[in-house]
């Protein structure tokens, strides 16, 4: 059975884009406070910086991390709402994207 996709209803798109960008992005977090605490690990054993420094980067990377899932999802948002835009524009012109399902039996019990 052929389907046709002819249009995404934007906001409903760029939701969908902030939850999975924002929620992506939680996976990513605990990896660069991991790499940035090695980081100025490091920098504190081969003497760059100052010492009192380095409580103020490690503060200012933790509070960029807490900001992160926000701005994914933000950007999630507005790529997803322009996105659709721009789909609902040439699928009026090109006609969409044709998809192709099968029925599939539901299992036995």
């Amino acid at each position: 059975m052929k389907l046709k996709l002819k249009r995404i209803a934007p906001l409903q798109a760029g939701k969908m884009l902030a939850a999975f960008y924002g929620l992506l992005s939680l996976i990513f977090v605990p990896f660069m406070l991991i790499f940035m605490a090695a980081g100025g690990f490091a920098a504190s054993q081969q003497g760059g910086g100052s010492v009192a420094a380095l409580p103020l980067m490690m503060g200012m990377g933790f509070g960029f991390m807490v900001f992160l899932p926000l701005l994914y999802a933000l950007m999630g948002f507005v790529f997803g709402v322009i996105g659709s835009f721009i789909y609902n524009l040439m699928a009026r012109w090109m006609g969409g994207f044709e998809l192709e399902f099968e029925p599939v039996d539901p299992p036995a019990l």
